[in-house]
């Protein structure tokens, strides 16, 4: 194999466990992006790349660098431009390109920049070989000529096919006047929801959408676009009061996550709609797998049992869900982070996907997401995810355990650790993408308990107590 005169190798960490995140002039820049366009190629054997990018200020050189790499490659591009992940994962499927590549660090810092990839039928790359694999050669350096130059297509156009899609996956006949609250929070999500609206009214939709933080802005003047934080979320739950709205819709930067508000502006936390999700495809699909992640649980069980469904655990990550639904033919996946993943969308996540069909199970139950969801809240609480950053995560962690393990009933390994307890368990796991301990605690219809068990376990873990 020929070493390229103009690259030898290099220290690059951005490579994460099934994706690229860095920061910008730190673990990424231009010079990475374009050894990754020609380490997909070369690795992968593509021939062809859909790539998109979201609305960060970056993004455009570095999807510029990356379209560089893949074309002295030998690969032809086809550029969405401005685009959401999910819509690099339709076009990759829709149009029967060799994989796909979005530019995008989703809801990290502004600082920070990123690519998800993902293969021929938009299957995520094995995070255990196929990753590594690109990994590998982008640092090396060790790019064989190609016997062409690849040309870039525009394929902007690929978004109204996509559109007309997602629109096919409901019965637009089926709704009722409904008015819908969106932030799109300056992030990339704005012009693709258009394109949907647009499609949902020229097929007669009766619903009203209100719009908040719709145009795009590099600068995220309101704050990065991550609706997980509670801090990010008061402006949709008032605009939501204010504009006297039955549901409302936010999303991250580049829109693969979708957060749900009921018509009092209450967050909906993920595993909740997870669960609705599930018995809605349940009812019309009975009998089908639904994959889920074991960080929260209980809920999702309980509703998957109780609709005749087979529940199906998966590690945490969209590689390893995919993966999953993929060998198991799931209809469905959801992760409680607001992630969901559609057998009919090439098995992959879409923050789209959930509030349309969201909005076409209100419009059939003539209920509230308060109405259809509260009773299952209380049965079920949880803590919603709490993050630490520690010095000795792994002296933490088994701190815990030596703690809580020899009294639990159960304990699952799979991701981080689980232990269930005759009527509470919790999951303690270390990031894949982020330096931090997450936890979760739930319990059968006991908030109180959760709250004590949280407040225990957060002592031990930062050496305060116990």
């Amino acid at each position: 194999m020929n070493r390229s005169a103009d690259f030898g190798p290099r220290a690059i960490t951005c490579f994460k466990a099934y994706d690229i995140r860095g920061e910008l002039g730190i673990d990424l820049d231009a010079d990475i992006a374009y050894r990754t366009g020609r380490a997909f190629t070369q690795a992968r054997g593509a021939r062809n790349v859909v790539v998109g990018r979201d609305s960060r200020e970056s993004s455009p050189l570095l999807a510029n660098a990356l379209i560089r790499g893949l074309t002295e490659g030998g690969a032809d591009v086809l550029d969405l431009g401005l685009a959401g992940t999910e819509e690099v994962y339709f076009a990759t499927g829709h149009l029967g390109a060799d994989g796909g590549i979005e530019v995008t660090a989703s809801h990290n810092p502004i600082s920070y920049n990123g690519m998800k990839l993902v293969g021929v039928g938009s299957a995520p790359l094995d995070p255990d070989s196929e990753l590594p694999a690109v990994a590998e050669l982008a640092r090396s350096g060790d790019f064989v000529p190609a016997a062409r130059m690849g040309q870039v297509r525009d394929a902007r156009e690929t978004r109204a096919d996509y559109a007309r899609a997602l629109v096919n996956m409901i019965d637009v006949s089926a709704l009722r006047p409904m008015r819908v609250l969106v932030n799109a929070g300056n992030g990339t999500a704005g012009p693709t929801f258009d394109a949907i609206a647009m499609e949902l009214d020229r097929r007669g939709s009766p619903l009203d959408f209100v719009r908040i933080h719709h145009e795009v802005d590099p600068s995220f003047p309101n704050g990065i676009p991550n609706p997980l934080l509670p801090e990010n979320q008061p402006p949709t739950a008032e605009a939501v009061r204010e504009a006297g709205a039955d549901l409302g819709i936010a999303w991250d930067g580049d829109f693969d996550r979708c957060f749900f508000f009921d018509s009092t502006g209450r967050f909906i936390a993920g595993e909740y709609i997870v669960g609705l999700l599930a018995a809605a495809f349940l009812e019309k699909f009975p009998g089908e797998k639904i994959v889920h992640d074991p960080r929260v649980v209980l809920n999702t069980r309980d509703v998957v049992a109780a609709s005749g469904g087979v529940a199906v655990q998966s590690r945490t990550g969209h590689a390893f869900i995919k993966r999953k639904m993929r060998e198991t033919g799931a209809i469905y996946g959801g992760e409680m982070s607001a992630h969901h993943y559609f057998r009919d969308f090439y098995h992959c996540d879409s923050g789209m996907i959930p509030w349309l069909l969201v909005v076409e199970l209100l419009s059939r139950e003539g209920r509230g997401l308060d109405a259809l969801l509260s009773e299952r809240m209380t049965r079920f609480p949880s803590s919603g995810e709490i993050n630490w950053r520690l010095d000795d995560p792994d002296a933490a962690i088994a701190r815990v355990l030596a703690h809580y393990a020899p009294e639990a009933q159960s304990r699952d390994d799979s991701d981080g650790v689980s232990l269930e307890f005759k009527d509470w368990r919790f999951n303690l796991r270390q990031s894949n993408t982020e330096p931090v301990v997450r936890l979760n605690v739930e319990s059968l219809g006991d908030a109180a308990l959760v709250a004590e068990k949280q407040a225990e376990i957060a002592a031990i873990l930062t050496g305060t107590g116990f």
